[in-house]
């Protein structure tokens, strides 16, 4: 009998297969960890910038209340009669208020008697039978409305014409 032994020559072979899985597993799970964290600066920038664009929405709500005040004092001083510089002042002012709006992404939607209702831009308070505007157009415009970029800062409020009852001839 002789002294030799036998060597396993598999052996390293093996060890080298499961180490190079063992790697690979690692690269996947970087790679997975990577897209992940890239995902998430994207994600963050995205939101970062989506909060500095509309930052000043609240306040531009504000302002689109003193503009409706405004409004409403200088129809009153029509209303009385008044045609002078007072109601040349705060038409100025509501003027140069929609301006300073404009120049910060505030848009006035624009809509009159007779533009087709959009239930986007627009928020029906009633419904006026008549035969001047066709049905489901608006009638009239209560109070304007006002985007800011892309979003509806506040809808204009309208009231939407119908069809006259069989037989009324009104308006």
């Amino acid at each position: 009998m002789s002294d030799e032994k036998i060597v396993d020559l598999t052996a390293p072979v093996d060890e080298t297969a499961d180490r190079i899985a063992q790697l690979e597993r690692q690269v996947a799970d970087y790679k997975l960890v990577v897209a992940d964290v890239q995902n998430s600066t994207r994600r963050l920038k995205d939101d970062a910038d989506r909060q500095k664009k509309y930052s000043s929405e609240s306040l531009a709500r504000d302002v689109l209340a003193i503009i409706d005040n405004l409004e409403r004092a200088r129809d009153a001083a029509v209303g009385k009669g008044e045609t002078g510089i007072l109601v040349d002042g705060i038409g100025a002012t509501i003027g140069a208020t929609i301006d300073m709006l404009k120049r910060h992404s505030v848009r006035k939607i624009d809509v009159e008697q007779g533009s087709p209702f959009d239930p986007n831009l627009h928020m029906a308070v009633s419904q006026q039978p008549t035969n001047d505007v066709p049905s489901g157009d608006v009638y009239q415009v209560l109070q304007g409305g006002f985007t800011f970029h892309d979003r509806v800062l506040r809808p204009a409020t309208v009231i939407v014409a119908t069809e006259p009852p069989a037989g009324d001839e009104s308006e």
